[in-house]
C-alpha cells in the first residue's frame, strides 16, 4: 500500500507557495496584500515562506487576493444522496414479513 499522506508542514509550505504564486501573478506586493488583508507584513511573509501561520491569516490573504473561491476547490462538498443520509441517521431497520392467511 502506498502512503500518499503528507506531513502537515509539507502541506503548509505548499499552500504558502501557492499563495505567493497567486499574489505574484496578480502583480501585487506582500505589503499591498498584507494591508488589504489586515495582517502584518511579517505574518504574510511567514505564510508564503513556510506556510506556518494561522488559518485566519490564510483566509484573510485569500480574500485580499479575491480568491476565496479557491477553498471550494480545496474541499469540494461531496454529493450525498438523501437515501444514504436517511439510512445513516436511522440505523439498521428490521423488516417483518407478514404471513399469508391460509
Amino acid at each position: 500500500m502506498i502512503d500518499t499522506a503528507k506531513l502537515p508542514q509539507d502541506l503548509q509550505r505548499e499552500l504558502g507557495e501557492a499563495l505567493r504564486t497567486l499574489r505574484v501573478s496578480r502583480g501585487l506586493t506582500q505589503s499591498e496584500v498584507a494591508a488589504k488583508a489586515g495582517v502584518s507584513l511579517r505574518s504574510l511573509a511567514t505564510l508564503e515562506r513556510a506556510g506556518n501561520s494561522s488559518l485566519e491569516t490564510f483566509v484573510r490573504a485569500l480574500n485580499a487576493l479575491e480568491a476565496a473561491d479557491i477553498i471550494a476547490q480545496l474541499a469540494p462538498r461531496p454529493q450525498v444522496s438523501p437515501l444514504a443520509v436517511f439510512r445513516q441517521e436511522s440505523g439498521p431497520r428490521r423488516v417483518r414479513h407478514r404471513r399469508q392467511a391460509a
